[in-house]
């Protein structure tokens, strides 16, 4: 009975410590965009990969040599029935392969989305398909809301903090952020790193 039990713990353990090596379980590492842009620069086999859709990297603006490879895609179908109307969104079910087709696992994965949600999302899936370097860029590239709250004077602090922060020519609510930070990025498409799958052959 006892012999049967240590075999069970062990093969309970190897199962573990195999899940573990496979990124199960595993939360990936967040990191400010400023820590991202300094990895580009001084940490060989490094990849920005921006995860917004095909429209937001090309009207938003995308940080310079960042690879577009969208992790969800706008729909024609609008839901104004939510408590935000907006177009929907969905899955890009061939997020994993098209990764595949660029970089190793092994590589230092910098994802980037527009404030940290998506790209949580991405890197835990990375992880789970066996990426062992993945970044989560939590600030985004424009930057998180700032916090809403009730106060009669909500207005006058807000237009006081866009003032200060009024780098675009208009009052914007939110902070931290690539652009935030005046980290250098572009409306220029280069071929080199748009989505692959546009161009219909994959490059790095």
């Amino acid at each position: 009975m006892r012999r049967h039990f240590f075999s069970i713990f062990f093969v309970l353990l190897a199962w573990i410590s195999t899940s573990a090596g496979m990124g199960y379980g595993q939360e990936p590492k967040r990191i400010l965009s400023v820590e991202a842009f300094d990895m580009l620069n001084t940490v060989p086999d490094t990849y920005l990969v921006d995860i917004r859709t095909q429209a937001e990297y090309q009207f938003v603006g995308h940080p310079f040599k960042a690879y577009n490879y969208p992790y969800l895609f706008f729909t024609t179908t609008f839901a104004k029935d939510d408590e935000k109307p907006s177009y929907q969104l969905t899955k890009n079910k061939v997020f994993l392969e098209q990764i595949g087709k660029v970089f190793k696992k092994t590589d230092n994965l910098l994802l980037l989305d527009r404030d940290g949600a998506r790209s949580a999302q991405a890197a835990k899936e990375l992880l789970t398909a066996g990426y062992k370097n993945v970044f989560d860029v939590y600030d985004g590239f424009e930057g998180s809301e700032f916090p809403a709250f009730d106060d009669p004077n909500k207005h006058k602090y807000y237009r006081q903090l866009a003032k200060r922060n009024n780098i675009y020519g208009f009052e914007h609510r939110r902070h931290s952020g690539w652009q935030f930070w005046g980290l250098p990025w572009t409306y220029d498409m280069d071929p080199k790193y748009v989505y692959p799958p546009d161009l219909g052959v994959p490059q790095k």
